[in-house]
């Protein structure tokens, strides 16, 4: 099945991010203006250039013969999260809660609301959203934290969506959406702080991260409790 692994070779793209881009040295003279090579030109060209490429017949065999394959009870993957860190904890929470991934923005306080948890407000596009901290619900230290090893990481907000209300979550560093299959969820460690894990259902495993997965209707009842 070896044209199923190489899409790159077969539409023929230099693929630079991977040489001196964000997964290579880190040499790219675009780094500085682009920061990440998503946002360079040469980036949305290969992406274009790799959709637009002519696909072989062998290439759609062999998909449908790995499509066909039934999948065992261990490859169900019948859950999706999106995983993301505050401070030295990765945390998940289900896909369906969060509308929008959005830069960093310091909170304006709100006069005479002091609220544990309750950063203040933020600008997005516009529109405004109270900015909660999740590290602050948790009793996480936010200080805390390493980046990857050959890996930008940047501080992120996370605009989620709990019943009628939005809210804007700042997390130290994100590593995107995550399927996985709900019958590997294992119990958390009785390690972990008292503060975190009243809000765990669980925690799951993801190459060489523990991912602490986060009861949703807890963290959105406590959202709504704390912006009262």
């Amino acid at each position: 099945m070896s044209t199923l692994t190489s899409p790159t070779a077969v539409a023929g793209i230099q693929d630079c991010w991977n040489v001196i881009g964000v997964n290579g040295d880190q040499s790219c003279e675009k780094l500085q203006q682009y920061v990440h090579c998503r946002n360079c030109d040469v980036y949305a060209s290969a992406a274009q250039q790799n959709l637009q490429r002519v696909v072989g017949d062998d290439y759609k065999k062999d998909w449908a013969a790995h499509f066909r394959q039934a999948a065992s009870k261990d490859q169900q993957l019948d859950t999706s999260c999106l995983v993301f860190r505050i401070g030295l904890e990765w945390l998940s929470l289900p896909t369906r809660m969060f509308v929008a991934v959005a830069p960093i923005a310091k909170p304006h306080r709100l006069p005479h609301r002091s609220s544990l948890g309750l950063g203040g407000i933020v600008n997005v596009g516009g529109t405004l959203y109270p900015c909660m901290s999740l590290a602050d619900l948790l009793g996480i230290d936010d200080s805390e934290g390493e980046a990857a090893t050959n890996r930008h990481t940047f501080a992120r907000l996370l605009l989620t969506q709990w019943e009628d209300q939005a809210y804007a979550l700042p997390v130290a560093d994100l590593h995107g959406i995550l399927r996985y299959a709900s019958s590997t969820v294992q119990a958390p460690a009785a390690t972990i702080n008292k503060g975190l894990s009243r809000f765990l259902s669980g925690v799951i495993s993801h190459d060489d991260m523990r991912i602490g997965v986060l009861d949703e209707a807890l963290i959105g009842y406590q959202l709504a409790r704390t912006l009262r």
